[in-house]
């Protein structure tokens, strides 16, 4: 195990370094975390996600929670995601402490006992998630502290002369529906790692967990289908659909291009698959 004394700031804020231990972090970090939870009786470190040097499951003397810190330079998401929780819960867990100590910024979320969603056809799970997109819609937004979509997806939106304003609007939307931050458990689906949280149209968010939908190994028609049970779907001008799919086609064929794993490739491919569905509709 590497001391923390030789874990550096490089490394810290290098999203594809390995991910640190709990006895990796600075002292001073470990001592404000166990002020706020009470003693780490032992830490499971948790491999999945992005963009955060430390996530973990904390056992403490007040029970379990879920830690993610960063370092301080790197921590704009992380602070996002804070600031939106309380408007956010209870479709997020609820945010138990924030902390900003000797360069890290951590969170301390409520423990969730749960798995990540399957969102492959057939799957048991969907109308969890279906259940989930509803209550999602219900959510009042801050009235400040979140970026527009029309703003976010601005760029693709021109390199594809398509008018951003057709996905506009004013409802709280996550966008990263991607199977790991829905969270299955045994009362329904909760929505985890919001780090981008944005305004726009109510029905945004069902077309994101539709995309993931075909990347699972939906086709569109029944990715579409299964869309078309959330009541705000009917909001969404197929002018708005083709927009929205034809940017989304655009961004990831972008972000394939600059790291071409291979979840980012099937991604791509999704998006492609979609925006020429509907282009031939």
């Amino acid at each position: 195990m590497t001391p923390a004394s030789t874990w550096s700031t490089a490394q810290a804020m290098n999203p594809t370094a390995p991910r640190l231990q709990w006895e990796q972090l600075p002292t001073a970090v470990r001592a404000a975390v166990q002020e706020r939870a009470g003693e780490v009786r032992r830490a499971e470190t948790i491999s999945a996600g992005l963009n955060t040097a430390f996530t973990a499951r904390l056992h403490t003397d007040t029970g379990l929670v879920f830690a993610k810190g960063t370092h301080s330079a790197r921590s704009t998401a992380q602070r996002r995601e804070a600031f939106i929780n309380p408007h956010a819960y209870p479709i997020a867990p609820r945010l138990l402490w924030e902390i900003d100590i000797a360069g890290w910024h951590v969170l301390g979320f409520e423990h969730l006992e749960g798995r990540p969603a399957d969102l492959s056809p057939h799957s048991t799970d969907l109308p969890a998630v279906a259940a989930l997109l509803a209550h999602l819609t219900e959510l009042p937004p801050p009235p400040t502290g979140c970026r527009r979509i029309e703003d976010r997806w601005a760029d693709a939106a021109e390199q594809i002369a398509s008018d951003p304003a057709l996905l506009a609007g004013d409802h709280l939307l996550h966008t990263d529906l991607n199977p790991n931050n829905i969270i299955i458990t045994e009362h329904g689906a909760r929505l985890v790692d919001w780090t981008w949280p944005t305004l726009g149209a109510p029905w945004i968010d069902t077309a994101c967990t539709a995309l993931w939908l075909i990347a699972e190994g939906h086709t569109p028609v029944t990715a579409e289908t299964w869309a078309a049970s959330n009541p705000t779907w009917t909001t969404a001008t197929p002018q708005a659909l083709d927009t929205f799919t034809a940017v989304n086609a655009a961004l990831w064929t972008q972000i394939a291009a600059d790291d071409p794993r291979p979840w980012k490739l099937r991604m791509r491919d999704a998006a492609t698959t979609w925006a020429q569905h509907r282009a031939r509709s």
